[in-house]
């Protein structure tokens, strides 16, 4: 839903502030240390970028970065209330 926008958004500079992005490695240590967040999702987006969601399930804060191909990784949003759902997926023909 939202997420491929996020991707597409991130892949075409919208993240790509230099205030915002880091070596991947630096990054996630700093989201375990500071913010206790630990990869919940990954996926791939435009251009070979890999998109993850971090979360933790404590406090409930999570951060969606984008990671290009040169190894930057990106903040592209964060935010508060995280909850991980299990939901079925409707039945096929069911526009629900």
């Amino acid at each position: 839903m939202g997420f491929g926008i996020l991707a597409l958004a991130a892949t075409t500079g919208f993240a790509q502030n230099a205030r915002n992005c880091a070596p991947r490695d630096v990054v996630v240590e700093r989201l375990a240390e500071k913010y206790g967040e630990a990869r919940q999702s990954i996926g791939l987006g435009a251009n070979n970028s890999v998109v993850e969601i971090f979360a933790a399930g404590e406090t409930g804060t999570w951060t969606i970065t984008v990671t290009m191909a040169n190894g930057q990784t990106c903040l592209v949003a964060s935010g508060q209330n995280f909850e991980t759902l299990a939901e079925a997926l409707p039945a096929k023909g069911n526009d629900a």
